[in-house]
């Protein structure tokens, strides 16, 4: 054969494909083979694309992402709505009489979701590299949270309580949260923000029903036996959804080593603890408290799927500082002013969880552009960012606690009218807590309009639609 006959031969072999077979390779366009960036992620080990389920639709990807939902509804339900059992905490002398309770009954809550958030950088890397683990980790995180509330409904050590409904729970909260997270990228592209909306929703539709249930389960049986309850339930619900938290590729297809990763955070979680406390300062009855943390959570459920929506289509520094920004002015009004009657504590609620509560559903816009083909880059990403979080979480309450120590202000010390502002509510020592949390915001709200600024004046030179950046609208 002449080397003519054997380049014909060549381009026709290029030219006409085969027909499929279980040893065809298929490289999709941005594999760069010379360097063999996305190698392991491209290619399907024995299964063509087309066998694969779709990406954005379809049973399969709906039914994931509807248990998705269920599991993090059922995950977040007790460390969101924790300040119920705070409040149950606060007002029986078997808790309050133990040293330093007023101290440590308050970090429960918080140490269980900074824990989950914190554990971030530490679980994807394990998972990224051992893929086929992670379903083994959704099982051991489901047994956790049970063994953690059901051991510690049988206990009154306030200690004990920490570590068992504090860092225990949380341990298992956070295997079963990071595999879900990392399935997610799997199953949706087009639609991540939204995906990611429906999920980080869940969290809020926990703290939704559990305000309204636990008072009476409280009043009835006590924090102990409600514990228990609460146990048995979570098992119930959790181990029938985890078949249905599967990843769309096969495990051989997923790359097996991953990379390791090197204003607002102190503000969010403040209220979310304190909601109850402050109504039980208005004199509210334990189911108005319960209505208000309700409340909050169902306007974060709100948010988070806007959020979720508006994060595929705005741009995400534009999006931020209107969010952080409104965030700030609604906790200097609603909470400050007028939160001085169960109307303003319901309205702040509300509105607060629809601006502050869908912030973690708008990370999308900002991580898929440096997460385009890869899912294990996404959730490494997400890692990072839920760490942040946690630990804003962990030390927001302890940094509370000490401002509601501190006492009143002068101003508020010296006003006749304690029944007219929300500042004034229990004679004032929510006061810097208040200013604290706004402050917060006003200052992420700054650091987002740079950001802004600078994403704008970065894309002009490009030759990109300017006026749609300006706009907020991702060209």
């Amino acid at each position: 054969m002449n080397s003519t006959d054997g380049m014909q031969n060549i381009e026709l072999a290029v030219q006409i494909p085969l027909p499929p077979s279980r040893s065809t390779i298929y490289l999709s366009s941005s594999v760069d083979v010379a360097s063999g960036e996305g190698y392991n992620s491209a290619i399907p080990n024995g299964r063509n694309e087309s066998s694969l389920p779709p990406m954005d639709k379809g049973i399969h990807a709906w039914s994931f992402l509807t248990a998705a939902f269920l599991v993090q509804f059922t995950v977040w339900g007790f460390p969101t709505t924790f300040g119920v059992f705070l409040d149950a905490y606060l007002n029986d002398s078997r808790y309050t009489t133990q040293p330093n309770a007023s101290t440590l009954l308050p970090l429960i809550g918080p140490v269980a979701t900074g824990i989950i958030y914190c554990s971030g950088p530490f679980i994807t890397p394990v998972i990224t590299r051992y893929p086929y683990h992670k379903r083994t980790s959704l099982y051991i995180g489901a047994l956790l949270c049970w063994v953690s509330l059901f051991s510690a409904s049988y206990t009154i050590q306030v200690v004990r309580l920490v570590a068992l409904q504090g860092v225990l729970y949380a341990i298992g909260g956070a295997l079963l949260y990071f595999p879900c997270i990392s399935y997610l990228s799997e199953w949706f592209q087009e639609k991540r923000g939204f995906a990611n909306g429906v999920v980080f929703a869940g969290t809020a539709v926990g703290g939704i029903l559990l305000p309204l249930a636990l008072p009476p389960l409280l009043s009835a049986y006590g924090p102990p036996k409600t514990l228990r309850i609460l146990s048995v339930a979570i098992a119930l619900l959790i181990v029938p959804l985890l078949p249905f938290v599967k990843g769309r590729l096969p495990v051989s297809r997923t790359r097996t080593t991953g990379p390791t990763p090197r204003g607002r955070r102190f503000g969010y979680f403040v209220p979310i603890v304190w909601l109850p406390t402050f109504a039980s300062e208005l004199k509210l009855t334990s189911t108005n408290s319960s209505v208000a943390l309700a409340l909050l959570n169902c306007g974060s459920m709100l948010g988070r799927l806007s959020m979720g929506y508006l994060s595929d289509k705005v741009n995400p520094w534009l999006l931020a500082f209107a969010t952080l920004i409104s965030t700030s002015a609604v906790t200097f009004i609603l909470w400050g002013v007028l939160s001085y009657n169960l109307a303003g504590l319901l309205s702040f609620g509300f509105a607060f969880g629809i601006l502050a509560g869908g912030w973690s559903s708008s990370w999308t816009g900002f991580t898929k552009p440096l997460t385009a083909n890869d899912p294990n880059i996404s959730v490494t990403v997400f890692g990072v960012l839920l760490f942040s979080r946690g630990i804003g979480n962990i030390f927001s309450t302890p940094i509370s606690t000490a401002l509601s120590s501190l006492g009143p202000s002068n101003s508020t010390t010296s006003s006749n009218s304690f029944d007219h502002l929300g500042f004034h509510v229990g004679g004032g020592k929510f006061e810097k807590v208040i200013v604290y949390v706004g402050t917060c915001f006003a200052g992420a709200a700054l650091i987002a309009l740079v950001g802004w600024v600078a994403d704008v004046t970065k894309r002009r030179p490009g030759g990109e639609r300017v006026e749609q950046q300006q706009l907020g609208l991702q060209s």
